[in-house]
């Protein structure tokens, strides 16, 4: 699939380092809005640079377009490709608009074209090795998630100094302009949506915390939140973003027979764990005698190996950035469903703005999208 960005701020780089992870992704070129800024971000990777939006949707050769630019060009970006009939794979969110991310994806099916977005952890080593788990009934019935995204006091942290491999600053009055929940919470709702389904109802609290960052800053966005989202299967997921509480990116997965923990979704190797829940009543002797029969003991914590050997590529965040855009062309090549389908992301999109602004999109909420589950890897089956 030939491929081609459009912005080259700070992500980009991440999405440069792991591209090599995928051969079948040839990439034509870059552009950026700031020419100087694009300039050394090609320089830096020895690519092409496009002189404008119009000559990169121009290139006939580009059937895919990556949008990487600021949130709030999303939108328009994204519907500038799909009317120059490229397929699109957009970083988080499609839109920070519902009904905005809605219209692309019906724009994208009425032309017959894709379009997907960031995250794609849910593709990542960790992630399967998990949901196999979970199919598989290692954990018994599943029953409660617990999701943490707190990135620790960010504006205590010296974001200003915050640089990437080309020379990209941390696009720190986007970030604070955006919000941590938009911006972050998706990376566990993937995970949460591919494990349980499509959800039905999210209840939510936001708030800004600390208004004053250090930035001058357009708008206000919610620095925490905290939302509880139910899924079809009864499952219940409560997710916490914030950057102001200590620094913790957990998830907990609790079943009536055991609880699976993993560290960080922001890493596809992750550590994950697995201990077994001792039966309710039983004390003494037969509790330790049931531990033996089941052969494990009731605070007994085990490491689980992932399903695939860990990737790593030299120099690159501990996430493959550019699976979700090698899943993408893969289904288009294959002509099947892609794992990080459309309608996927639209449901992970309006569940995010639901957690962030509950005032806007209500609380609770019925959500109004849904998606077929996506199948997992193939070698996580």
């Amino acid at each position: 699939m030939r491929i081609a960005i459009v912005g080259t701020g700070y992500v980009a780089d991440f999405y440069l380092t792991t591209l090599r992870n995928h051969p079948g992704l040839e990439l034509l070129g870059v552009m950026d809005r700031d020419g100087a800024k694009a300039e050394r971000f090609a320089r830096f990777h020895r690519v092409h640079r496009y002189g404008g939006l119009d000559e990169l949707l121009g290139d006939e050769r580009v059937e895919l377009v990556v949008n990487l630019t600021n949130p709030s060009s999303h939108y328009q970006v994204s519907r500038a490709a799909l009317e120059a009939g490229k397929h699109v794979y957009s970083e988080k969110p499609l839109s920070t608009s519902f009904e905005e991310a809605r219209a692309l994806v019906e724009l994208s099916e009425a032309r017959g074209l894709s379009i997907a977005g960031a995250p794609c952890g849910l593709l990542g080593e960790a992630a399967q090795t998990m949901w196999k788990a979970i199919r598989e009934g290692r954990l018994g019935k599943v029953r409660l998630a617990y999701a943490e995204i707190d990135d620790g006091p960010v504006h205590l942290m010296g974001y200003r100094d915050w640089i990437s491999e080309s020379g990209n600053p941390w696009p720190y009055q986007d970030e604070f302009e955006t919000g941590c929940t938009l911006e972050h919470a998706g990376y566990y709702v993937t995970w949460l949506c591919g494990f349980f389904g499509p959800a039905r109802r999210v209840t939510s609290f936001a708030a800004s915390l600390v208004p004053d960052k250090g930035v001058p800053v357009g708008r206000q966005a919610p620095d925490f939140s905290v939302g509880c989202i139910e899924f079809g299967d009864g499952v219940v997921a409560r997710l916490t973003c914030s950057i102001y509480a200590p620094h913790e990116h957990g998830l907990h997965v609790v079943g009536d027979g055991g609880v699976m923990s993993a560290e960080d979704c922001w890493d596809y190797g992750t550590p994950l764990r697995f201990h077994a829940r001792s039966a309710l009543g039983i004390r003494g002797e037969k509790r330790r005698a049931l531990g033996r029969l089941l052969g494990v003991g009731p605070r007994r914590v085990t490491p689980v190996r992932p399903v695939r050997f860990r990737w790593k590529s030299k120099g690159a965040n501990p996430m493959d950035f550019a699976r979700g855009i090698a899943e993408q062309s893969e289904a288009l090549a294959e002509r099947r469903p892609s794992r990080v389908s459309a309608r996927f992301t639209l449901h992970v999109n309006e569940i995010v703005l639901a957690l962030q602004d509950p005032a806007g999109m209500g609380s609770p909420r019925d959500l109004t999208t849904t998606f077929d589950r996506p199948e997992p890897m193939p070698w996580a089956r």
